[in-house]
């Protein structure tokens, strides 16, 4: 009998072993990239013979001594759809396949946004019935070592249904891009929320850099299993010394009450995401607590508590009763408090968070936070106690280098496409002078693991945040980050898409995404597609210094330089030899603008939006694309000295 089960077990493992498997980013509905050779690719036995059928075209090829096989399918016109079929021991039938135009999309968080957060969602998606878009979804994944395939992914044809989950960028630049060229369009999302340019970033990129090759000769080899228990270890130790006690769930009942004693627990800033503070870069649940003072009167009154945004999940409590709960990272919390709840003398606001990915805590503008009696206000920002009660432990992708392309880049290579579209910089601002090697580094990698030759590659210029108040008078990284951006169009087929009017100052992920797939699509028409057309705003180009004033010249204007409505240009600043920067007059006059100050009567230097809340500038084109923020020196800024280095 024995024998018998060990027979079947061996015929079964045989068979399994010789089933021709094809990667994930090859299944129903996806779209293959027209006019250039498709690369197929798959898994089979060691030497198999592989016949592959698309449209008229027949291939063979055999496997080589690993399993692994790949053939070039001749240029296809747009069309379909078709079936492509392959052939070894076994039979697969990938259906519904379209040809048309293919894009990667990559990036952190703004890439990975999808459409149903953005601005007029509802709209948009009631817009979103394109049988010809396609959106390929890669699933989140780490790897020390390059990956054969992805750990998940599928393809999804654009509906109500469907939509809502796509990246908003990539989905409203191929909406435009259908709209012109009216045939099929895929998106491949491959993005994570928070990642440094580092981790998308192959190892070997990283060796034949002269700026890297010591960095990345003192990492090894990772393996995930490993570098978890000694991040593990790490995280509780470090949050053990930052709290004084062990992070544990015990007694947590309690903590809403407000007789229960907190005057052991640390204190953190609010609002403000705990990742920018103490507590660090963790996801799990946070209690945090407040106590207030009251007047009779005040405890009399109809209150209702703000609590500005809360990243991602609340349970809030007053005086131990329950007066809210949201699990909607980006909304505002206002939350009426029941009468009676509130008592003259200490009251008790305790909060417990749950982070399930990227920032947390309470977050946003300060103004938010505060008790609202109608007649007055208190304010609630400021310190608050924590207590850090669970860690959800997992390896950040900005551990290692080359995580990210290792798990979820290598697998899709190489798989033809048109260009890439990609939204990142955030996650690196605090090393911007590095991103201009950094940046351009990741996309000379690309191409060449590609092998595609210099394919387009399209990003977003960062817009707008406050992050750290920075300006050009104690330096500001978010800008310098921006600047990296701008020099990067240095690389051959780049473009980038300005956003300096379409941001929020409040909040990293300004939600008018539509804008911005129609920045991208306009790049990508104009250069790709034959529909010649104005497709970015004016770059600053050269400087002349006349006495008092500063004459600036620029590339890219269009029809002309103009502010919305006519206004007054704002955001420009001059500088002498010292230095200093003082707010400019600034005017156009003959298509150059024309900048001057009082306070600086030998200038040497202009500033233009040089900030990391740069809002209120407005200097366009005719065309309405914005200029890019620059600087017209060369003085050291304040990310000089920072480089990308990896805690062991």
């Amino acid at each position: 009998m024995k024998k018998t089960i060990s027979f079947i077990l061996l015929i079964l493992s045989i068979i399994a072993n010789a089933n021709v498997r094809m990667p994930l980013i090859f299944s129903d509905g996806m779209v293959l990239q027209r006019n250039k050779p498709i690369p197929i690719w798959g898994f089979a036995d060691a030497n198999e013979n592989v016949e592959i059928r698309f449209n008229k075209q027949i291939k063979k090829i055999q496997a080589d001594k690993n399993g692994k096989w790949t053939v070039n399918l001749n240029a296809e016109k747009a069309g379909g759809p078709f079936e492509l079929i392959v052939i070894g021991k076994n039979k697969i039938t990938i259906k519904n396949v379209l040809v048309g135009e293919v894009w990667i999309c990559s990036g952190q968080s703004n890439m990975e946004f999808q459409v149903y957060k953005t601005m007029n969602a509802e709209k948009e998606i009631n817009d979103s019935n394109y049988p010809m878009i396609r959106h390929f979804g890669v699933a989140q994944d780490l790897s020390g070592t390059p990956k054969d395939d992805l750990k998940e992914g599928k393809w999804e044809v654009s509906s109500k249904e469907t939509v809502g989950n796509f990246t908003a960028v990539g989905f409203y630049f191929a909406r435009k891009l259908y709209s012109e060229l009216k045939i099929p369009i895929g998106i491949i999302n491959t993005s994570w929320g928070g990642t440094n340019v580092e981790t998308w970033t192959s190892r070997e990129a990283f060796q034949n850099s002269d700026e890297f090759k010591s960095m990345i000769a003192d990492v090894p080899v990772v393996d995930i299993d490993a570098i978890f228990e000694v991040y593990k270890k790490s995280v509780l130790d470090n949050l053990r010394k930052v709290q004084g006690f062990d992070v544990t769930m015990e007694n947590e009942n309690q903590f809403k009450n407000p007789d229960f004693q907190d005057k052991n627990w640390p204190e953190i800033k609010v609002p403000s995401l705990w990742e920018n503070q103490q507590i660090g870069n963790i996801d799990g649940i946070v209690w945090m607590r407040k106590t207030i003072v009251l007047t009779a009167e005040q405890a009399k009154k109809e209150a209702v508590l703000h609590l500005a945004k809360v990243d991602d999940e609340d349970k809030t409590y007053i005086n131990g009763v329950e007066i809210g709960t949201s699990n909607l990272w980006d909304k505002l919390r206002v939350y009426k408090i029941p009468a009676n709840v509130l008592k003259e003398g200490a009251n008790v606001i305790a909060v417990r968070i749950t982070d399930y990915s990227g920032g947390g805590g309470i977050y946003g503008d300060p103004a938010d936070l505060k008790i609202d009696f109608k007649d007055s206000n208190l304010a609630l920002e400021g310190l608050w106690k924590f207590n850090v009660i669970q860690v959800k432990l997992a390896i950040s992708p900005n551990s290692y280098p080359s995580l990210l392309y290792n798990a979820m880049l290598k697998p899709l290579i190489p798989y033809a496409f048109q260009g890439v579209l990609w939204y990142q910089g955030e996650a690196n601002v605090w090393r911007a002078k590095q991103y201009k090697k950094a940046f351009p580094l990741m996309i000379t990698d690309w191409r060449t693991q590609w092998k595609q030759g210099d394919f387009p590659f399209y990003f977003v210029q960062l817009s707008t945040f406050d992050e750290f108040g920075g300006n050009s008078q104690k330096g500001s990284r978010w800008a310098e980050l921006r600047e990296a951006q701008s020099e990067t169009l240095k690389l051959p087929n780049t473009g980038m898409a300005v956003t300096t009017d379409i941001g929020n100052a409040k909040d990293i992920h300004p939600t008018n995404k539509q804008d911005i797939g129609l920045r991208l699509a306009a790049i990508a028409m104009n250069n790709l597609y034959g529909k010649k057309q104005v497709h970015s705003g004016p770059v600053y180009k050269s400087q002349e210094i006349k006495g008092n004033q500063i004459i600036l010249t620029f590339d890219n204007i269009g029809s002309g330089l103009s502010t919305p409505n006519n206004d007054e240009l704002q955001g420009f600043e001059i500088a002498g030899a010292d230095k200093v920067f003082h707010p400019a007059k600034a005017v156009i006059k003959d298509n150059k603008i024309i900048v001057h100050s009082d306070q600086v009567q030998n200038p040497a230097a202009v500033h233009y939006g040089w900030a990391d809340d740069d809002t209120g500038i407005n200097l366009f084109n005719k065309e309405k694309f914005p200029a890019s923020p620059f600087r017209t020196d060369n003085w050291q800024m304040v990310t000089e000295n920072e480089k990308y280095s990896v805690s062991k």
